[in-house]
């Protein structure tokens, strides 16, 4: 998709960029020199595996407090990024055989990397209602075997922004304590929830679930550096360890000079008032998205309580343009507006017994006047595919 989005705009033709999850905002200048300064300081040796101390350390409390859990700094292993979180954490919970819970649709990675390391792929699903979607927890039951040793759980879910409610949260909780399931909770979008009622809440910190949970965090969307490639996995000091291990052999370490960057994105409350005013723009963006697809025939979606992601229901839309297939439809869409999109498909495999088709729009790196010319080119389209020939 990106490469057929630029081979347009090297063409000369106007393209919207709804399909990837980049941000199209400049990361803190103050988390920029305070990587100058770590260079400048000589901070460009072999880091340790686990993490240089004062990130350790700022990590620990920092993510602590704004989940109500206690984490020392030997139950955090800096990463570099969130993604080889997702593979760590399969190669220390489980064996080939195995099977793992995860979302479909979701972050593609997690089908992938189950997948790779011959696990046995176990997709639980989400429903839309008329309020938003709502993960389908007697289908979750119904995947689970005394083999199931996993459950990979996505909170402000990517892609369809679905935010749990307190009751949800609960229930997926349970089912991990009762059949003694391991959970890596990924809390990528922790920081962009617009609805009050269900922020800041991660399922480790429910009863039962710390000594069960890691978390994954990252610094790419909260702080706008999804290049720098900074994460961190929280988790059981056993299990952490074993990360430590893992990040020994496979990355030697995470970036040295920019660990200490990562401390400013923590620590800094000059770069906390910076994220604030990105999380209002995409805010802004988000309610014009779902202004403005509203209005676009056989398109619907309902309003996103979290992250950058609208997920549209095209079900309609398809069959107006008398289409089945997925691609056929991103492509003649990107060619005949210039809007460029992920389909479901693009998020794992479709299940057999879907009956609805969907398709995601990322507001998160592109402008508000560029959404409007986006949505008023597909409108164009659409009225014009519904007139008789």
């Amino acid at each position: 998709m990106s490469k057929e989005a630029s081979e347009r705009k090297a063409e000369g033709k106007k393209t919207y960029d709804l399909h990837i999850g980049d941000l199209n905002f400049h990361t803190a200048p103050q988390i920029v020199q305070a990587t100058i300064d770590a260079i400048n300081n000589g901070k460009t040796t072999y880091a340790p595996p686990r993490g240089i101390p004062p990130l350790l350390e700022t990590v620990a409390r920092v993510v602590g407090e704004e989940r109500g859990i206690h984490y020392s700094p030997e139950e955090v292993c800096i990463q570099p990024g969130g993604k080889p979180i997702i593979g760590k954490f399969l190669h220390c919970v489980m064996n080939e055989g195995d099977e793992v819970l995860y979302p479909s649709p979701g972050y593609p990675i997690y089908e992938s990397q189950i997948d790779y390391l011959r696990g046995v792929l176990k997709p639980y699903v989400y429903r839309e209602t008329p309020e938003g979607f709502v993960l389908d927890l007697e289908q979750m039951r119904s995947q689970i075997t005394p083999k199931t040793k996993a459950l990979i759980y996505n909170n402000y879910h990517n892609p369809t922004g679905h935010a749990s409610s307190d009751e949800e949260m609960a229930a997926i909780a349970q089912i991990a304590i009762e059949h003694d399931l391991w959970v890596l909770s990924d809390e990528a979008y922790f920081h962009f929830v617009y609805d009050e009622s269900k922020k800041n809440r991660s399922i480790a910190a429910l009863p039962g679930m710390k000594e069960r949970t890691v978390i994954l965090i990252t610094t790419s969307k909260s702080w706008a550096m999804t290049g720098w490639r900074v994460g961190a996995a929280l988790g059981p000091k056993e299990v952490i360890d074993m990360f430590a291990k893992l990040t020994t052999n496979d990355e030697a370490c995470t970036c040295h000079p920019l660990q200490w960057a990562a401390i400013q994105t923590f620590a800094n409350p000059e770069v906390q008032a910076l994220r604030e005013v990105m999380f209002q723009e995409l805010k802004a963006r988000r309610d014009l998205i779902h202004e403005l697809v509203n209005q676009i025939p056989g398109f619907s979606a309902v309003l996103p309580p979290s992250t950058f992601y609208t997920f549209i229901n095209v079900t309609k839309a398809m069959e107006i343009l008398h289409i089945t297939d997925y691609e056929e439809f991103r492509k003649r869409i990107l060619h005949s507006t210039g809007v460029s999109f992920c389909t479901r498909e693009h998020f794992g495999a479709s299940l057999e017994f879907e009956t609805q088709k969907y398709i995601r729009f990322a507001f998160s790196g592109i402008s508000q006047t560029d959404i409007r010319e986006a949505l008023l080119s597909l409108k164009k389209f659409m009225d014009s595919a519904q007139i008789p020939n």
